[in-house]
């Protein structure tokens, strides 16, 4: 364990705050504790700091001496990560720290995400703020809440609170990419009663889990082939129900609608005389699934562990239903950009399956940088789910943000990327939610851009982000803040 090194790291500005921030416990919908931070962090500057109503920390610092007359620039990243820890970790991400080490050129964080999506951007901001020798015109920070579970702080931001003309959004993840469109999303909640019938004599009962999955960012990571946790569980339970007389009680797969599922477990009853021949299939299909993600997901792992009986299980016309609709239900890649070559345009993530209160409920999030393909695609999931006799409901709809090759705060960073490193810079998107769109329609006058470090894997405990990119993020931040043009 090295993480007293990370205060060490350059930028050291930078890397102070952020250490500062993995000691501060933020999952989504727990960020009273970063938000004092923050608000005690600007008032020791001597800084004006206040606090909106859904949770939204705003900081303002006057420009630097004979920079007053250029335009106003909000720096704007979000407070709350995403929680998900490896199997047996006994993390508790409202209260414990976040563990981190150094290996190489990267810091990675010991079985938990990291929070460098988007503590990294935070911690730059905080730099700026606290910094007495950066050039800058007036900077306001913005600080959103719940991003990660619904952009609830974006959506709640009041019009007219910020006076700024420029937004510098610092939640991308490709250093060398300067990011002027993300992805709409919309979730997919549906929920179909099933009957629960009295367990017959003389079954065995195994909790069957999908684990040892990477998971993943269910946007920026829905293209690299990884494992859904919820589809290989009921495709394993659709393929030896009936050659094991497999009745199934219970089952709750995947965490967060942003996360590619990376576990599911459910509690299976069969027949005593069938249980060596659920084990030998076990093995089999334990086979058949590290063969086929052997590139993507090779520590998948298919298990059973003994657990009591229960005295009810599900239905089989239920079960069979359930079977269905998870195996027929889209997941992954559904279309890819013609902007943006190599970049997604649509997605979905099968992100939640689970069984409560007499309900099988199933919970999709769907991304797409053109909203009538999002549309489309929420549609389609309530096409399917009707089918069974489900309901289903949309919310959390947000916009994307359409590129604006033309925009003024895009040629200065390109042009500030060139004096900085001597090569150019990429234009592209990304296939996640950034809060731009949204703030966008609230302040449609900004001029946005989003760029940021190289962070790979966020949203699950494989996060990690590359020290030698943040050196270069900062100093290209430094300089866009330099090159910020007068106003009129």
């Amino acid at each position: 364990m090295n993480e007293k090194l990370i205060e060490k790291l350059e930028p050291e500005l930078l890397w102070k705050n952020f250490h500062l921030l993995t000691r501060t416990p933020r999952p989504s919908h727990h960020e009273e504790a970063v938000q004092q931070l923050l608000m005690g962090f600007a008032s020791g500057l001597g800084l004006e700091v206040e606090r909106d109503e859904p949770g939204n920390v705003i900081v303002r610092k006057p420009a630097t001496p004979g920079m007053e007359d250029r335009k106003g620039v909000i720096l704007q990243g979000h407070l709350d990560m995403v929680p998900q820890a490896n199997t047996g970790s006994s993390h508790d991400f409202t209260r414990d720290p976040i563990q981190t080490r150094i290996e190489e050129d990267w810091v990675h964080a010991e079985g938990t995400t990291l929070g460098a999506d988007n503590g990294i951007g935070v911690a730059a901001a905080m730099a700026v703020l606290e910094s007495t020798d950066l050039l800058h015109g007036p900077i306001e920070a913005l600080f959103t809440s719940n991003e990660e579970d619904g952009m609830g702080g974006a959506f709640g931001l009041a019009p007219g609170l910020l006076k700024g003309d420029i937004l510098v959004n610092m939640d991308s993840e490709d250093e060398g990419v300067l990011c002027i469109g993300c992805a709409g999303g919309a979730n997919v909640n549906s929920e179909l009663p099933y009957r629960a019938e009295h367990t017959e004599e003389g079954m065995t009962a195994f909790s069957l889990s999908v684990t040892g999955l990477k998971g993943g960012h269910s946007g920026v990571d829905i293209h690299r082939g990884r494992g859904n946790a919820n589809k290989l569980l009921f495709r394993f339970i659709g393929q030896v129900q009936n050659a094991c007389g497999l009745r199934l009680a219970g089952v709750n797969g995947g965490s967060l609608r942003n996360a590619i599922p990376r576990e599911a477990f459910a509690t299976i009853l069969v027949p005593t005389e069938n249980e060596s021949r659920l084990k030998q299939l076990l093995q089999e299909w334990q086979a058949v699934y590290a063969d086929e993600l052997s590139q993507t997901d090779a520590g998948v792992l298919l298990s059973l562990q003994p657990e009591a009986v229960p005295n009810q299980c599900m239905d089989a016309v239920s079960q069979q239903k359930l079977l269905d609709l998870v195996g027929a239900c889209p997941h992954g890649v559904i279309r890819m950009s013609d902007s943006f070559p190599g970049l997604v345009e649509t997605s979905t993530n099968l992100a939640i399956v689970k069984t409560e209160d007499g309900f099988i409920r199933v919970f999709n999030l769907v991304r797409s940088s053109v909203n009538s393909a999002r549309d489309m695609v929420c549609e389609s999931i309530q096409s399917l789910f009707s089918l069974a006799g489900a309901e289903t409901t949309f919310d959390g709809h947000y916009p994307g943000w359409q590129p604006n090759p033309d925009s003024p705060v895009l040629k200065t960073t390109l042009e500030a990327y060139r004096e900085c490193f001597g090569s150019e810079a990429e234009i592209g998107g990304i296939h996640a939610g950034l809060e731009c769109g949204i703030l966008g329609a609230t302040y449609p006058r900004w001029d946005m851009i989003s760029f940021g470090p190289t962070i790979r894997y966020p949203h699950s405990p494989d996060e990690r982000v590359q020290i030698s990119s943040v050196a270069r993020f900062w100093e290209l931040l430094a300089r866009v803040l330099e090159s910020t043009p007068e106003k009129g």
